[in-house]
């Protein structure tokens, strides 16, 4: 029997997003290997339809029948070795939980939370600079041999109505200084109206539905993951913030404008090359979940973003 690996990546968008390579470069490394990955139930859709996925544990760590079945089922797959990408006490607890015999995650300069080196049998150093790189430079030091920086993601499903053609903004990230004033995206569908005649949807999920309608010019769209995806294909361009629509569409490899502030791009930012950056040049580099907007995000004006964006219409290059 090949190689029975475990994935641990349990969310946000984003993140299950960037470790999509490395989980496929595991799978391709080890002939007949069978791979499984611990999800949060929300984050699961990401991983439908998968190649090299053959188990999707969901773990709903507020539940505690979720955690006894989950545990259960891992413990019946007798793991033969487990990777943490994520770093934290909790990620690595489920690594530890499932027996596996080698127990692969960063060392104590790459975790999230230090204390999560205890329960690894390896803790690797890892030098790359962006989080998909330092995630396929961690699949390698833990076995890996090929090298597979795909992002094999599902369809999706058609949710509302939408333009024929539209560029796709998707304003919201996981915490506040990271995003751009919702007024400013009333700003830029007036600008690309009249520049291009091409209207901006504005997206996000039910319970913001309310603040999105209260952005005047913009197409309000409210869907789940699985409409967010077919959206993001249908785009001819997108506009977001350091969060996990935006890596969604760089996944893709959708034309865009990503609007960074105290986030790193060099580690963060949208991967692949299809997506334009603007950032202030005096950003300051901070990863504080601060409330209120990061004075460097203010600096990005509607005009600028509008101006790259009609160049990715354009098909100008990036």
């Amino acid at each position: 029997m090949g190689e029975r690996i475990l994935a641990v990546r349990l969310g946000a968008m984003g993140d299950v997003i960037h470790a999509l390579p490395a989980v496929a470069s595991l799978k391709s490394s080890f002939a007949g290997s069978r791979v499984a990955w611990v999800v949060e139930p929300r984050w699961a859709v990401l991983l439908d339809g998968n190649p090299y996925v053959d188990e999707v544990v969901q773990l709903n760590r507020r539940e505690w029948r979720s955690v006894r079945a989950a545990w259960s089922r891992l413990r019946a797959m007798r793991i033969d070795r487990a990777v943490d990408f994520q770093g934290l006490i909790k990620s690595a607890l489920v690594a530890r939980a499932s027996g596996a015999r080698r127990i692969c995650g960063y060392d104590r300069d790459g975790v999230r939370e230090k204390a999560a080196v205890w329960f690894y049998t390896d803790a690797r150093p890892v030098e790359a600079a962006h989080v998909v790189d330092r995630h396929l430079e961690l699949a390698a030091r833990c076995g890996a041999v090929a090298r597979r920086a795909v992002f094999p993601l599902p369809e999706g499903s058609i949710e509302g109505e939408l333009p024929a053609e539209f560029v796709l903004a998707s304003p919201f990230a996981g915490w506040p200084s990271k995003e751009w004033p919702l007024e400013r995206y009333g700003e830029l569908a007036r600008i690309l109206r009249r520049s291009c005649g091409m209207p901006l949807v504005l997206n996000g999920h039910p319970a913001a539905e309310a603040a999105l309608r209260g952005v005047e010019d913009a197409v309000p769209h409210v869907c789940s993951i699985s409409g967010l995806i077919s959206a993001t294909r249908r785009a001819r361009a997108v506009v977001g913030v350091d969060s996990g629509p935006l890596h969604l569409a760089a996944a893709l490899g959708k034309p865009g404008v990503a609007i960074y502030g105290p986030t790193d791009p060099l580690r963060n930012g949208p991967y692949g090359g299809s997506i334009r950056v603007l950032r202030a040049r005096d950003a300051v580099t901070s990863y504080k979940r601060r409330r209120e907007t990061d004075p460097s995000m203010m600096a990005i004006t509607p005009r600028a973003v509008a101006a790259e964006l009609e160049q990715c219409l354009a098909g100008g290059p990036v």
